[in-house]
């Protein structure tokens, strides 16, 4: 079972290292962790995500809630909201091969970044499941480098009537 938990912090050195830690301590697993600025450059946000039991999970979150540079933590029902995660991935190709990679650009919306003779940088931003489809589609070719970024993610909009 996977959580997102969005943290917001107080943006300051050596937070990061006490959240991290925190995770270390207890052996709890982060399958991805994204940190940027906030709209209020004193504060930061913490989108982590991470895996385990029910019981593991909820003591994540009273863990962050016990942290003094903590401001506010929030965890997000898939159902109830989007992520995203930007993948810029460099492939080699030939020239009978790289019709395919076009095809498969414009099949899962990804978009070709940068191109040489012989390599491209193909650009996804999307959920976590279809960066993997990507990847798995061009295991088909020559991966040179991956560079991804952690999941982030916000719950949906909703109008109050």
């Amino acid at each position: 079972m996977k959580r997102i938990y969005s943290v917001l912090v107080e943006n300051r050195s050596g937070v990061l290292s006490k959240v991290a830690g925190l995770f270390a301590r207890r052996s709890y697993n982060i399958d991805s962790l994204a940190v940027g600025e906030t709209d209020d450059p004193t504060v930061s946000c913490m989108t982590i995500v991470s895996s385990g039991d029910q019981r593991t999970l909820e003591q994540i979150e009273k863990q962050l809630n016990k942290k003094l540079d903590v401001i506010k933590v929030k965890t997000f029902e898939e159902s109830a909201s989007l992520s995203r995660e930007l993948m810029l991935i460099k492939v080699k190709y030939n020239l009978g091969n790289r019709r395919e990679l076009i095809d498969i650009c414009q099949m899962l919306k990804a978009e070709i970044v940068d191109m040489s003779k012989s390599q491209m940088i193909i650009q996804l931003c999307d959920t976590p499941d279809r960066i993997q489809v990507l990847i798995a589609m061009l295991r088909t070719v020559s991966i040179v480098e991956v560079a991804r970024t952690g999941t982030l993610a916000l719950s949906k909009c909703i109008d109050a009537e």
